[in-house]
C-alpha cells in the first residue's frame, strides 16, 4: 500500500475532525492508501519521521496547509498535497472544490487528480492563499484560537473592529517586473488565491496563472477609505484601490509594518515577494465530465 501522513489538530472544526480520524483511515484504506495520523506539534517538523511517505493529507484551515507547506520545503520536499477543510476560513480548501464535509473529503482526495498550483514565498516565507499587511491584515493573528473555534469567522469581526482604532497609512516603494511606484496604503493583499476570508476580492486572481493579483487601498480620508473598502469586499474595483498583477514584488517602507502569510505571522520588510508557479502537487476532486448528467432531487 502507499503511504501517506494524516496531520490534524484534535481542535479543528470544532472537534470534528478527531471524532472521524478512524473513518478517514478507512476511506483511503478502502482506496489503497496506509494512512498514519498524526496529531499537529507546531513546534517540530512532521516530516522527519516519516521518510518513506508520498504524500500528505492535512485537516484543517489556510494555516493549517501554510504550516505544511513550509514544513515540506524546508526539507525540499514535494509531496502530494491533500487538504481537508476544517479551519475558520478554508479559503485555498475552496479553490480547489474540496467539500466540507471531511468524509467526504477525505473520498475526493482518494479519487483525486494531481494538480501542480502556484506558490507564493517572500523573505523564505512560503504561502498557499494570501500574503498580506496593513489594517484587518493581522486580526487572525490577534484572535485566540479557543474564540476562532467557539464562534468561527465572527471572532474575526470581533477582532477587527479594534484594528479600526489602529489604522494609519504606510509609505511604500513598490517595484514590479513591469513598473516602480511610490504610494501611501492602509492595507496591501497579495493574492496567490481568489478568496479572504470567504470574500472574493481579486476576481481575475488564479493559483494556475503563475501571477499575483494585488489590491492596494491608498490613503485617502476615513469615510472615503471606508467606502473604498467596503465597495472592495462587494469585488468592486474603487477609485482609492490600486489594482495590479504581478510575478514578482520588492517593497520597502521606513516603517518595519506587521506582515501575514495566510493569517500567520509573516515576514518582516524589506519584502521580496515572488509566485513559484506549479510548486505544489496539489490533489484536487476529479473533474466531471461535461456532458456527466445531472441528479435533481424533488420534494
Amino acid at each position: 500500500m502507499r503511504k501517506a501522513l494524516f496531520l490534524y489538530n484534535p481542535e479543528s472544526g470544532r472537534g470534528h475532525i478527531a471524532r472521524n480520524v478512524a473513518d478517514i483511515v478507512r476511506i483511503f484504506a478502502d482506496g489503497g492508501w496506509d494512512l498514519i495520523p498524526q496529531k499537529i506539534d507546531f513546534a517540530a517538523n512532521p516530516f522527519d519521521f516519516h521518510p518513506d511517505i508520498e504524500r500528505v493529507v492535512v485537516a484543517g484551515g489556510d494555516g493549517t496547509v501554510n504550516f505544511a507547506v513550509n514544513r515540506m520545503r524546508e526539507r525540499n520536499l514535494t509531496l502530494e498535497l491533500g487538504i481537508i477543510p476544517a479551519g475558520t476560513a478554508n479559503d485555498f480548501a475552496g479553490i480547489i472544490g474540496m467539500d466540507r464535509d471531511p468524509l467526504e473529503a477525505a473520498r475526493q482526495i482518494v479519487g483525486g487528480e494531481i494538480e501542480h498550483l502556484d506558490c507564493g514565498v517572500v523573505n523564505g516565507l512560503h504561502f498557499v492563499n494570501i500574503f498580506s499587511f496593513g489594517i484587518f491584515t493581522t486580526t487572525s493573528q490577534h484572535t485566540p484560537d479557543k474564540q476562532k473555534h467557539r464562534f468561527g469567522k465572527l471572532a474575526y469581526l470581533a477582532e477587527g473592529t479594534k484594528e479600526l482604532y489602529r489604522m494609519h497609512a504606510i509609505p511604500l516603494h513598490v517595484r514590479t517586473e513591469r513598473e516602480e511606484f511610490d504610494t501611501e496604503v492602509l492595507m496591501c493583499l497579495v493574492f496567490n488565491g481568489e478568496t479572504a476570508g470567504g470574500f472574493r476580492l481579486a476576481n481575475t486572481s488564479s493559483v494556475r496563472d503563475g501571477v499575483f493579483d494585488c489590491l492596494m487601498l491608498e490613503k485617502r480620508n476615513f469615510l472615503r477609505s471606508c467606502w473604498a473598502m467596503l465597495l472592495c469586499v462587494c469585488g468592486k474595483h474603487p477609485r482609492g484601490v490600486r489594482y495590479l498583477q504581478a510575478a514578482t514584488l520588492q517593497i520597502t517602507s521606513p516603517r518595519n509594518e506587521p506582515t501575514d502569510v495566510d493569517g500567520q505571522r509573516g515576514a518582516q520588510f524589506p519584502l521580496d515577494v515572488r509566485c513559484l508557479p506549479g510548486l505544489l502537487r496539489v490533489v484536487c476532486p476529479p473533474k466531471k465530465a461535461d456532458n456527466a448528467p445531472t441528479s435533481h432531487t424533488e420534494k
